[in-house]
């Protein structure tokens, strides 16, 4: 009789789940490719459902393994993305720098977590297309900040084309 194979050791220390959230068009899908692949396109399809990527990373000498799931934003997918926020371990709440109504359901998504997700898990909010032209700027980087502070959580702002 063989003996029973030995597990190899995983490649990483920890692993990490995390979830992007917020409405379609907002770029969580362009955040995802340009941070796991390092590549950006301004050409997307519309997620469907949900999508994944791993990336792992090294972090004061020990290596994370970030699993980073990019959910779909339509309203028609919320009841099959609503599963993943159990076992989330981070959330990053993204929206559009250039479109106010992105923003404004953040409180909406921020519902959503605080009804599905647990207790302690750690969010960010985002504010996405900061590259873009000054002029098309509906959400002012100081009401993003004070969303942020409001809920005692993290904020950035991002540019997906240079980051």
């Amino acid at each position: 009789m063989a003996a029973p194979p030995v597990r190899a050791r995983a490649d990483y220390d920890y692993l990490i789940k995390l979830l992007l959230i917020g409405d379609s068009g907002v770029g969580k899908s362009c955040l995802l490719l340009r941070f796991s692949d390092g590549s950006f396109t301004t050409s997307f399809i519309t997620t469907i459902g949900i999508d994944f990527k791993i990336r792992t990373i090294e972090l004061d000498g020990k290596r994370i393994k970030l699993q980073i799931w990019d959910t779909a934003g339509q309203e028609r997918f919320r009841t099959i993305t609503t599963a993943y926020y159990r076992g989330a371990m981070g959330i990053l709440l993204v929206y559009d720098v250039t479109d106010e109504s992105s923003f404004n359901n953040i409180r909406n998504w921020i519902r959503n977590i605080e009804q599905h997700a647990s207790d302690n898990v750690n969010k960010i909010l985002v504010g996405n297309k900061a590259d873009m032209d000054e002029s098309k700027r509906a959400v002012p980087t100081a009401k993003g900040q004070a969303l942020a502070d409001e809920y005692g959580i993290k904020f950035f702002e991002t540019v997906p084309i240079t980051c």
